[in-house]
């Protein structure tokens, strides 16, 4: 249920200061949702402003399952760059007693009488019938309003503010036809987004200095790139996703048009759960290797970037018993390589 269009646009930039002058913490969180567990009505979430929204601090949990071995880690671009996860969702957030709370605290603030007027605004949504009457105080425990919770990591993009409804009722047991409301989809989203996958550095050899024309070996220490989980958890509404990530090719881009890559395509598959191999010691020089590059002309007096982006294969189940594929992601680290001209001996 939406809110009025005239109170909405009167209500924006008032509303926008009114809410940021809240305290820290607004009463949130209490009853239970689609028969998930029940939360005491003390729980307390951190209330946000997000334009002319009343909203919230999302209260999803994650848990990280084979972390990688690494103190550099970073997270997954999509592969397919038409990939759009909502940056914004509605959740579970306000019983009946904290919705009254909240408006009683806003009426509370004496800025110019900013307090007040918003506060009316809201008792004008929340008690007086448009559309709810005292604040669904006689629904306590049967539900909870949902509001508007984004996801800080894209709190500055745009796609962040769809979520512009005002809190809205829902009933125990039911699920929202909000297409926003939150979802086992759009938890396994979200922790696609809190995946820590390992930087690409990759062992050459070479190391950091190689010669024109002969090749260069690269590879990835097997042990540091396994699978790698993030479950994501709404308390209290028994909605839980996991999100699994497996590395499955390497790509090197040496930096310079002036190089050829091994294999030719750049891309160094995972073979028994390695990525390229080390070259052994006593290795001719001049030997191929699975994974690595050749450079054809010399940095001079600088340094190739070279570029090493590991792709990785997502999916994702719940305990819906909803799952399915989610687009590959990709991390890249780069790293310079300095390449000299073989010296000659004139006799």
């Amino acid at each position: 249920m939406s809110t009025p269009k005239s109170s909405v646009r009167w209500t924006a930039p008032v509303l926008a200061i009114t809410v940021a002058l809240l305290p820290a913490t607004a009463y949130a969180a209490g009853g239970n949702s689609n028969g998930g567990g029940n939360f005491a009505d003390e729980q307390q979430s951190k209330g946000t402003r997000s334009g002319k929204n009343l909203g919230i601090e999302t209260r999803i949990q994650t848990r990280v399952e084979g972390s990688p071995q690494s103190a550099k880690t970073g997270t997954l671009t999509p592969a397919n760059s038409n990939w759009d996860p909502p940056a914004c969702w509605y959740e579970p957030a306000y019983t009946p007693k904290q919705i009254e709370a909240t408006v009683k605290a806003i009426r509370k603030i004496g800025f110019f009488g900013i307090g007040d007027a918003v506060g009316g605004v809201f008792d004008s949504y929340f008690k007086d019938g448009k559309p709810y009457k005292n604040y669904n105080l006689d629904k306590q425990g049967e539900g909870q309003f949902w509001a508007a919770a984004v996801d800080d990591d894209r709190k500055d993009e745009p796609e962040a503010k769809a979520c512009d409804k005002l809190p809205f009722w829902v009933q125990d047991g039911e699920t929202p036809k909000e297409p926003l409301a939150v979802t086992p989809k759009i938890l396994a989203e979200y922790a696609y987004g809190q995946l820590p996958v390992p930087d690409t550095e990759v062992e050459l050899a070479p190391e950091g200095e190689t010669k024109v024309n002969l090749p260069t070996w690269a590879w990835l220490d097997k042990a540091r790139f396994k699978k790698i989980s993030v479950t994501a958890t709404l308390p209290g509404t028994g909605l839980s996703a996991t999100t699994t990530a497996e590395p499955v090719s390497l790509k090197i881009e040496p930096g310079t048009s002036d190089a050829e890559t091994y294999p030719s395509s750049g891309e160094c598959p995972i073979e028994d759960d390695r990525i390229g191999t080390p070259r052994a010691k006593g290795t001719p020089a001049d030997t191929d290797p699975p994974c690595g590059v050749r450079y054809l002309r010399s940095s001079r007096d600088g340094s190739y970037e070279l570029k090493a982006t590991l792709t990785w294969k997502v999916s994702w189940t719940s305990t819906n018993g909803q799952g399915g594929d989610l687009p590959p992601g990709e991390f890249g680290t780069t790293q310079d390589v300095v390449v000299r001209e073989i010296q000659s001996v004139n006799r």
